[in-house]
């Protein structure tokens, strides 16, 4: 990683973090064929639509390369520091973890949980969902169904409402 640690990302991070995802995430498509970026950035917009800047949106664009790329989250604290690689962290799923465990650790900042509503509210759009077939549709509802009801929601707050 070439970007310097950094204590309070800003727009920059946001922009670093943007190209570290393109490029981790650089022939992956998801359920429906499309280009996976698609959906951190997606994430990142939900994020800054309801108010959140960094570190938030910075980790909405960096949620999924811990989990599915080669990038770690040693990476990601050299080039974020702990602001930024431990949300992720929160966010990034072990093998074999019930999701019980998972969604404890997702509410271990609030950073981790906006982010976590934001990519629910983005998986669970009618668009996603149309592109997939019914038992995949089924399958999915049910599964962020089960998120929201251990997390809370089913909205992500705005920034401006009170805090989680």
């Amino acid at each position: 990683m070439s970007i310097e640690n950094s204590s309070a990302p800003g727009p920059a991070e946001d922009a670093a973090a943007d190209l570290i995802a393109q490029l981790a995430h650089r022939g992956q498509v998801d359920k429906a064929g499309n280009p996976y970026i698609d959906h951190p950035r997606r994430v990142a917009g939900i994020v800054r639509a309801n108010g959140y800047g960094p570190p938030y949106s910075t980790v909405a664009l960096l949620h999924d390369v811990v989990e599915d790329t080669e990038v770690t989250l040693t990476d990601l604290r050299a080039a974020f520091g702990p602001t930024v690689s431990e949300p992720v962290d929160h966010l990034t799923r072990r093998e074999a973890e019930a999701p019980e465990d998972y969604y404890a650790r997702v509410l271990l900042s609030e950073v981790s949980l906006v982010v976590k509503h934001a990519d629910i509210q983005d998986n669970t759009s009618a668009e996603r969902l149309a592109a997939l077939d019914s038992a995949t549709q089924e399958r999915l509802t049910a599964k962020y169904a089960n998120a929201v009801a251990h997390l809370g929601g089913p909205k992500l707050p705005s920034r401006d409402s009170e805090p989680l």
